[in-house]
């Protein structure tokens, strides 16, 4: 059995988007003969939310080593809040560690909180051994260089320059890569020539079908979001300003639908929740400010608090109707469709056109997804009238797409791409 070490810092019960991909390949990396230990941040050192639910997809017999990280509270007073650096150097002694005391045949960082992959080129100088880097979201990026100041993240100078520096110390001794976009590779295979012929695979995040089983086992723990005497409409997951033009062609159809003289719609509410990463009760919603500017602000709730996972997928699961807005950059893809794709609820999809994501979901069987450069009004009102008459049949997703892109087999392509990596195939 070959032997994989994943550095990924957030792990549950930190409940953190980037390590779902980790989380949900965990019980099928054996199977494809890779025995796996995890290495992550002592969840004490998270400011992020708790989820103890999530320990229960975990096997019981994978082995997780946990580091210590700076407390936040002494860092952010010198502007460093990042979990990546404030465990750094925790990392780089444990990891360390690790390998002076057993054979490992691969590194594999799969996170978001990219400053820990410089370790992999310290780690293959200092041990010859191969890593591979997960890229779930571009690492650095010019998307905000052109932007308003008021639209970039927090910190945007200083962390621009940090990944500006970092980024080429991981990349440029890479033996592998994997990512969520076929964009992200090419930037980086043009950015970087060393590693212009390392292998490298596009693999989104996969359905897992257990998760379903374990919200609904567990409903009982979760307050109900929606107020059933209306027609929903639910979105959860992040707003901001490049989700806006997504949602605005939705306000837009539904205020000229208003506007016909359709009263039906009128029975239509709008939920957006977890919508902010601030912590709980600091968010600023960037839904309802849109909304407000076409009208239409009395249908649409948002909750800028984030939920637990499994609360997301219940409410996501007693919703009538679901809505996914994509972002405007043409490198994004929404790794948040599959738990969507597993309720079986009818969806209503707005993506730019360049996203690998309309693709996927036409081929499960979505048929209302759009790109928001072509939909009109009536593409959209007629199907929110569908839904409010009760004529939308629930949705019969293809089987053979819903295997192909399930975490099992998104399992079997990661370690597709390990075995060439360690073979020293293309």
């Amino acid at each position: 059995m070959k032997k994989l070490l994943i550095v990924s810092p957030y792990f549950p019960p930190v409940n953190a988007a980037d390590m779902q991909r980790v989380r949900m390949s965990i019980p099928y990396f054996a199977a494809n003969g890779w025995e796996v230990e995890v290495v992550i941040v002592d969840e004490q050192y998270s400011d992020l939310p708790i989820d103890q639910l999530l320990l229960q997809s975990i096997p019981g017999d994978v082995r997780i080593h946990k580091v210590k990280a700076l407390p936040k509270n002494l860092t952010s007073k010198f502007g460093l809040g990042s979990i990546a650096l404030r465990s750094l150097l925790f990392y780089k002694k444990k990891i360390k560690s690790l390998l002076k005391s057993k054979q490992y045949d691969l590194i594999y960082f799969s996170t978001t909180q990219f400053p820990v992959c410089i370790l992999g080129a310290y780690f293959k100088k200092r041990f010859g051994i191969p890593y591979v880097i997960d890229m779930q979201d571009p690492w650095h990026s010019d998307y905000y260089q052109d932007k308003p100041k008021a639209q970039r993240p927090r910190k945007y100078w200083f962390s621009y320059r940090l990944n500006k520096y970092l980024e080429p110390i991981a990349m440029n001794s890479a033996d592998g890569l994997i990512s969520v976009s076929d964009h992200y590779i090419t930037d980086l295979k043009n950015r970087y020539p060393r590693i212009q012929h390392i292998p490298a695979a596009t693999i989104t995040f996969g359905a897992f079908e257990p998760d379903m089983e374990i919200a609904e086992k567990n409903q009982s723990n979760f307050p109900k979001l929606l107020d059933d005497s209306h027609v929903n409409i639910v979105y959860v997951g992040r707003g901001g300003a490049d989700m806006q033009k997504a949602v605005s062609t939705l306000f837009k159809a539904f205020k000229a639908g208003l506007d016909s003289g359709n009263k039906a719609l009128e029975a239509l509410r709008f939920y957006f929740i977890g919508t902010s990463y601030a912590p709980a009760g600091e968010g600023k919603p960037s839904i309802l400010p849109v909304a407000d500017h076409f009208g239409v602000a009395g249908n649409v709730t948002e909750i800028t608090d984030r939920i637990s996972y499994y609360h997301t997928l219940l409410t996501l699961k007693q919703t009538d109707v679901l809505f996914i807005p994509g972002s405007d950059d043409p490198k994004y893809t929404a790794s948040k469709i599959y738990p969507y794709l597993l309720t079986q609820k009818p969806i209503l999809a707005i993506f730019n056109a360049s996203s690998s994501a309309i693709d996927i979901m036409k081929e499960y069987g979505v048929k209302q997804v759009y790109n928001y450069d072509t939909v009109t009004d009536d593409d959209i009102n007629t199907f929110l009238l569908s839904i409010v008459q009760g004529n939308e049949p629930l949705p019969n997703y293809n089987e053979e797409a819903a295997d192909k892109y399930s975490a099992r087999q998104m399992t079997v392509e990661q370690c597709k791409l390990f075995d060439r990596v360690i073979s020293g195939k293309n």
